[in-house]
């Protein structure tokens, strides 16, 4: 495993404490459909949440949230419409972005932006 896929493993771990510590039921970590992936899938209350985390290094120069392009928002709509169909949900649908930063060995959650983006027909 690459430092990289390490640190973001770590980071992921981190934002799945954290989110089960705010009540979050975690359903999925990774969930893969094809070539798409999420890297958490969860539930409060009548949502169910999509959730992207980025982890960084503190002297990274872009901040994790904006590496959040509409591409990558492109790709994880089209992931959960799959899962919501494959799994036949009817919860409301969130997008949230965790972003964490790492210094040195210490990794912090830095932000959680609940409705990051909304999904849009293009």
């Amino acid at each position: 495993m690459s430092e990289s896929s390490s640190l973001g493993r770590k980071g992921e771990d981190l934002a799945v404490s954290f989110l089960s510590d705010k009540g979050y039921r975690i359903r999925n970590r990774n969930w893969k459909a094809g070539r798409l992936e999420v890297d958490i899938i969860a539930e409060t209350g009548e949502f169910i949440v999509f959730v992207e985390v980025k982890t960084r290094s503190e002297d990274f120069l872009q901040s994790p949230q904006d590496s959040v392009t509409r591409d990558k928002q492109r790709s994880l709509v089209l992931a959960a419409d799959s899962y919501i169909r494959w799994f036949d949900i009817s919860k409301q649908v969130r997008f949230d972005v965790i972003t964490v930063i790492a210094r040195g060995q210490t990794l912090t959650i830095e932000k959680h932006i609940e409705d990051a983006f909304y999904p849009t027909l293009r």
